[in-house]
């Protein structure tokens, strides 16, 4: 389910001419009904503003931001403009040192080997961070993605997977799907066919045709028929389907895999129908 928000800002409303509102354009959001909920929840509590107004700082946000950080990038970005004078200053005072060093006092000396030590400390504090975001970037934060219109099946598999220890995380918006992947690093994902935005199919298209995410074990949990799934299973490249309502000693194989080595996808039949 998707609500539509086109709210106005109530509090800069009043005081806009006709004309003025003439000019405005109306933009139109389709987000889940959960979605609008929180944000209208922290925009009334947090920030005790309309939901709107949230909506404009957040762009406006976002805009000076990347305007004055056209660069802008993650801590791998940061360190290497870091380093940079970094090595710049290490190789100048070692270059005074060897050059000047007879020449040079003691108290001299002394501060310019400081400037190295602290210089040092420095690079090794962005190497650990360095090292901290790369395991962050490939740890997994969650093991399963389910991805569903219907909130009751993300709660039902949820409660069930996290009951055997698997870490899983459920949205009902297929257009999040590729954030999620960036941030959880799922191991599988359980994907709807039928939802409000775009296809199963097309979504787990994207998937197994991008090179950092095609390793993806990708299943459709659907009410379609099986052999309607079995047609496109292979030109979509998901690994197979589990029908509605589920077998879950079906699924009890898929946590068997993630509690091994993980999904490579090949454990499983093409179609994972719900046949006893």
């Amino acid at each position: 389910m998707v609500s539509s928000i086109q709210e106005t800002g109530k509090d800069s409303d009043l005081e806009i001419s006709e004309k003025d509102k003439e000019a405005k354009e109306r933009i139109a959001l389709l987000v889940s009904s959960e979605e609008k909920q929180e944000w209208q929840d922290f925009a009334e509590n947090k920030l005790e503003c309309t939901l709107s107004k949230l909506i404009r700082n957040a762009v406006e946000f976002y805009i000076t931001l990347y305007t004055n950080n056209p660069e802008f990038e993650s801590f791998s970005k940061i360190s290497h403009d870091l380093k940079e004078p970094l090595t710049a200053i290490m190789g100048y005072v070692h270059l005074l040192i060897e050059k000047n060093k007879d020449e040079l006092s003691a108290e001299i000396l002394s501060i310019l080997r400081e400037i190295l030590d602290k210089c040092n400390v420095l690079d090794a504090k962005i190497g650990a961070n360095l090292e901290t975001d790369r395991q962050k970037s490939q740890n997994p934060v969650i093991d399963i993605l389910v991805v569903d219109d219907d909130t009751a099946t993300i709660k039902i598999l949820q409660s069930y997977f996290e009951l055997r220890g698997i870490r899983c995380k459920g949205i009902t918006s297929g257009l999040k799907v590729q954030d999620e992947i960036r941030m959880g690093h799922p191991a599988a994902i359980l994907l709807d066919i039928i939802l409000p935005e775009k296809s199963g199919y097309d979504i787990c298209r994207e998937i197994k045709n991008d090179e950092l995410t095609k390793d993806i074990a990708v299943y459709y949990i659907s009410a379609i028929p099986g052999y309607e799934i079995e047609k496109l299973i292979e030109t979509t490249g998901a690994n197979g389907y589990f029908s509605k309502p589920f077998n879950f000693n079906q699924i009890e194989e898929l946590i068997k895999s993630l509690k091994s080595d993980g999904p490579s996808g090949q454990e499983f039949a093409p179609s994972l129908e719900n046949n006893e």
